[in-house]
């Protein structure tokens, strides 16, 4: 029986490809063969696109140790090349989340993509090696990238960084999680009232733990995860292995942002969301909330397109549309005004992710 039969909805050309593709080791692979696998793939990509690579002269590559709780962590940085005839030798800033399940993935994983990116936009990327679960579980990761992003500000001077030009934090599936994540976080935190987050770009965002307790009218607007539950790519068995591995609370709102207790005053977000994908409806209603309050956002849907399979998949149509509209996203985040805040909550509950009602958030 090929993909096709199997998942009606899924792309032509993708179940096609698919269909080409070796089965699966009827043993589920240990985290280290999922690790290998992963950079191997990484590897792999940066020779698909490397005729498509900016030159090296375009943009400088610095690798930074920077110190967090515990340990120390890798940030890439990627700094464009100031160009003869450019109005200012300063940049706007990204800072990005890999993917990979909380316990797969560095910063290889979009290298090769986010050098593109860094040229053609003239924007500074930082590019952040969080730890990873098991070995560090829940709220490592995350308080990992968090501080990542205060180190981007504190040392921002020395990659010729612009916050007024735009302030980007974005991520791809774990990452969009942490990237959503840290930006409430940041929101609420007296450290950047007068640096504030400008815009988000959640690429297929896990936003929700499937076993966290829901209002009920979310209920009939989160199917996927049923429909989708043995889609290709990745299933609802990888998600529970991936959570089980991260050890996280369902209901800690720092992870289950969609239930976070205040939407309100968050900066623009563009979300890119594929339509096979056991995630795709929670991504979905957390545009809706987010729109609901008061936030801009951009929303471009993959019918039939399996999660992150841009990675794998990256010949067929779908997998092309959605880098060009990364790009597109890019440019309009960062030509979408912040909506400011006239206050900053300074609530220690908020970081301890449980929910509290509190109004002090407004919107100009």
């Amino acid at each position: 029986m090929d993909f096709q039969t199997r998942f009606p909805t899924l792309d032509r050309e993708v179940a096609d490809v698919l269909f080409t593709w070796p089965p699966p080791p009827e043993t589920t692979p240990t985290i280290e063969e999922m690790r290998a696998a992963t950079d191997f793939y990484s590897e792999r990509m940066k020779e698909v696109y490397k005729q498509d690579m900016p030159s090296d002269s375009e943009y400088r590559v610095e690798d930074r140790m920077i110190a967090v709780e515990g340990g120390e962590i890798l940030v890439r940085c990627l700094i464009p090349t100031p160009i003869s005839g450019e109005l200012t030798r300063s940049y706007p800033l990204m800072v990005w989340y890999h993917g990979g399940g909380y316990y797969l993935g560095s910063i290889q994983t979009d290298d090769y993509f986010l050098r593109k990116i860094c040229v053609n936009h003239r924007i500074v990327i930082l590019n952040v090696e969080y730890r990873l679960a098991p070995e560090f579980p829940f709220p490592i990761g995350l308080n990992d990238a968090y501080d990542s992003l205060k180190w981007s500000i504190e040392n921002g001077s020395s990659f010729n960084i612009s916050l007024n030009q735009g302030f980007l934090v974005g991520g791809c599936s774990a990452g969009a999680n942490y990237a959503a994540s840290v930006v409430i976080r940041a929101r609420d935190d007296p450290f950047f009232t007068e640096r504030q987050v400008t815009g988000q770009f959640l690429q297929m965002p896990q936003v929700l733990h499937p076993d966290a307790i829901i209002p009920m009218e979310y209920k009939t607007q989160l199917l996927s995860m049923s429909e989708n539950a043995n889609a290709p790519l990745l299933t609802r068995e990888d998600i529970n292995r991936s959570l089980t591995t991260l050890n996280v609370d369902p209901n800690d709102t720092r992870f289950s942002v969609l239930l976070a207790p205040d939407h309100k005053c968050l900066p623009a977000v563009y979300f890119q969301i594929s339509g096979a994908d056991p995630l795709r409806d929670e991504g979905l209603l957390y545009e809706k909330i987010l729109k609901a309050a008061g936030v801009p956002t951009k929303l471009d849907q993959y019918p039939g397109f399996p999660h992150a399979g841009h990675y794998a998949l990256s010949s067929v149509a779908l997998a092309k549309k959605l880098y060009k509209d990364f790009e597109l996203g890019v440019d309009w985040l960062l030509k979408t005004p912040k909506k400011t805040s006239s206050s900053v909550l300074l609530s220690s509950d908020r970081a301890d992710g449980r929910a509290i009602k509190d109004s002090s958030f407004e919107g100009n």
